[in-house]
């Protein structure tokens, strides 16, 4: 299969070439890392991609929470923007099977338990609770604790951030598109990904790289709120296998199916900062009790579904990972 991947000089796409390249399929490389002629939102570089092309597997996305409103336009002009001109091409060009880099942020909180109201979902957390150490959200009914648990793909979007509500549209798009011309649609929600070559020293990039990044200086991982926030961290290699499975399994035509794309163990984050930091042999991490407001408190999704209609299943443990990673050289801004 010829395969183009969009962001495929990316972290993540990076190792999708290479694990299709690895099951004998062909990719096809569009990354605006290559120049401005090779930014997806060029109509006439997607047209020329696309040629000869079975599928597309769409990583190119500015992402990360970044660091305030003041960017929400570029994201809506990369995330959305660039993915409408794709799907436009692709529909011109006659490619009618998708798999869309998604997102876990689309959710915003997570599933959560009431012992008296069952299934609630907590509003926005307030910055005067979050400023008072107040991190976990109460049940909006009683006020009481609640306890987390794993968000299934059928739960409700929320998302909380411009980035989360870019990540949402490309995914209404790609269903929108996979209506109009009868095509395959499958969105990939990623969890919190890590491993080799992820970009160092970026706001945009995530969790796991600002820890690396700080051990590579010497400094201690800092770790927000009081590090008790729930998250799934998943290796870029199990990621990328997701992806070539997604590409070669059969799915719906006209629809969209999304999956969520975890490892199925949540840790906190502080479990991660600590472990990196063991592994890297630095200091030890330091809990500052700071907060972005955007964040979710915990956010972990089951991903059965995934493993059930595509045969897919996580092969890097956490704690493997993490030794890996230690190591694992990173790549600039």
């Amino acid at each position: 299969m010829r395969v183009l991947v969009t962001g495929g000089a990316g972290f993540i796409g990076s190792h999708v070439v290479t694990a299709l390249r690895d099951r004998g399929h062909e990719p096809v490389v569009l990354d605006v890392r290559a120049g401005p002629a090779s930014d997806v939102r060029n109509p006439v570089s997607v047209r020329q991609a696309l040629a000869g092309v079975d599928a597309v597997c769409h990583q190119a996305a500015m992402v990360g929470l970044g660091t305030g409103f003041a960017d929400a336009a570029e994201y809506v002009s990369r995330n959305d923007l660039g993915t409408a001109v794709l799907l436009t091409a692709m529909a011109e060009a006659g490619v009618r099977r998708l798999v869309l880099a998604g997102s876990m942020v689309v959710y915003g909180e997570g599933r959560y338990t009431c012992a008296r109201h069952g299934d609630v979902r907590p509003g926005p957390r307030a910055a005067a609770d979050l400023d008072a150490g107040r991190f976990e959200p109460p049940c909006p009914v009683c006020g009481a604790a609640l306890e987390p648990g794993l968000v299934t793909e059928d739960a409700p979007a929320d998302p909380r951030n411009v980035y989360a509500t870019t990540k949402l549209a490309q995914e209404h798009l790609a269903a929108a598109w996979a209506r109009a011309v009868g095509g395959s649609a499958v969105s990939l929600r990623y969890h919190n990904v890590y491993g080799p070559g992820m970009p160092r020293d970026t706001p945009y990039a995530g969790v796991a790289s600002f820890f690396r990044s700080a051990l590579a200086r010497c400094e201690a991982p800092r770790v927000f709120e009081d590090g008790r926030q729930r998250r799934d961290f998943v290796h870029v290699r199990d990621v990328a296998a997701a992806n070539v499975a997604a590409l070669e399994g059969s799915s719906r035509e006209g629809a969209l199916t999304a999956y969520n794309t975890g490892s199925g163990e949540p840790h906190t984050v502080g479990e991660m900062a600590r472990a990196l930091s063991a592994a890297y042999g630095g200091p030890d991490p330091v809990v500052t009790g700071e907060y972005r407001l955007g964040d979710v408190r915990h956010i972990t999704a089951d991903s059965a579904r995934l493993r059930a209609e595509l045969g897919w299943k996580p092969e890097v443990g956490f704690a493997e990972g993490m030794r890996e990673f230690a190591r694992a050289g990173m790549r600039g801004a």
